[in-house]
């Protein structure tokens, strides 16, 4: 394997002992009253920066002999230590610019909602990526527990890694894996709803309720007009974010990647602010202008929003995000419960009648 930072900082050390060493050596050798321009020969040949040159090459050349072996001999093992030296950097890349972020915040003065979209998106990614990796970071604590851990991910990539050390093919398969488990709640939510429109009070907005829940169910796609015709419905009893059912929270949390799995009032506060956060990254993003988006980020920005977009064209997964932006720049702050919705209304069919689960 290659060299570990133990035995590169036992080597460090060794050299730096011997410099100390030369050092005494030299003033032993040459009286006082030679001049330094005499020691430089000496001096010259345990000059620090070229051992640092030295020990440096000297790493690089037997992680290249290192990774060459693997290549041959264990290609698949190979593969899993290039993915992992490679999210590595791309976890320091990410740490170095949410540092970036977190500090220009500080001395601007400047809040969440002001910034512009990808540096909104970093922080709310990079946010999430870290509550994931705690729990692996707790088991890897105890002594040798480094052993169980690197086999733990071995077998369970997917419940214990972050999208770092994924292959290009592992985050295609898990989002895939992902996606799936988020439309099997789809059904429930438009049931939900269903029960909740008899407490609607207002017959023509009833109506228009219910007509839009048996229009996703039968498999078509609704309008965004038809969606934002009921808004005003989702800003206080039944329907606000603050007034629905616990139980229809709990059907809505897995829409967002939340657990359902915690107390009543926990869940509604972190819609609340699940659902805030995203209606701002949508207010960013129309700033932006979704086309200047590249395609990963594109394909990224719709499947945040409830799209299995590894399956769409890039074009249907722009004409997609348009309808969901057209939908959220419309809405209040109060009207968030509206955009959780949404990503039922305008995903479960998208985009010619897909059917999903029951």
């Amino acid at each position: 394997m290659a060299l570990s930072c133990a035995r590169v900082c036992s080597h460090l050390s060794l050299v730096r002992l011997c410099g100390l060493r030369t050092n005494r050596t030299t003033a032993y050798l040459y009286p006082p009253y030679v001049s330094c321009q005499s020691r430089l020969p000496l001096c010259r040949h345990y000059s620090s920066s070229k051992v640092r040159r030295g020990i440096g090459r000297y790493i690089q050349w037997a992680n290249t002999k290192y990774e060459g072996f693997l290549k041959r001999r264990i290609p698949r093992f190979y593969q899993l230590y290039h993915t992992f030296i490679e999210g590595f950097k791309l976890l320091f890349q990410d740490v170095k610019e949410v540092r970036r972020i977190k500090a220009k915040m500080s001395s601007d003065g400047v809040k969440f909602q002001d910034l512009p979209y990808r540096e909104m998106e970093k922080l709310r990614q990079f946010r999430r990526d870290m509550i994931k990796a705690i729990p692996l970071v707790m088991i890897s604590i105890p002594p040798f527990a480094n052993y169980l851990v690197f086999v733990l991910m071995y077998f369970f990539p997917r419940q214990l890694l972050i999208r770092h050390f994924w292959t290009p093919r592992q985050q295609v398969e898990f989002r895939g894996v992902y996606h799936s488990l988020r439309a099997q709640h789809n059904w429930p939510v438009l049931k939900g709803l269903e029960h909740a429109s008899h407490r609607i009070k207002d017959g023509h907005l009833q109506s228009r309720l219910q007509d839009l829940c048996a229009k996703v169910q039968s498999g078509a796609n609704p309008k965004v007009s038809e969606i934002l015709a009921v808004r005003s419905l989702f800003s206080g009893p039944p329907l606000g974010i603050k007034r629905m059912s616990v139980d229809h929270m709990r059907h809505i949390s897995p829409l967002l990647f939340l657990t359902p799995r915690l107390p009543g009032f926990l869940i509604g506060r972190r819609l609340n602010s699940h659902a805030l956060e995203l209606l701002q990254l949508d207010r960013a993003l129309s700033r932006l202008g979704p086309h200047q988006l590249s395609d990963s980020e594109l394909r990224q920005a719709c499947y945040v929003r409830g799209l299995n977009s590894d399956i769409l064209g890039v074009n249907q997964c722009r004409e997609w995000l348009s309808q969901w932006l057209q939908v959220s720049c419309s809405l209040k702050d109060s009207e968030v419960s509206l955009l959780l919705h949404s990503i039922v209304f305008l995903s479960a069919n998208y985009p010619n009648g897909l059917k999903w689960s029951r």
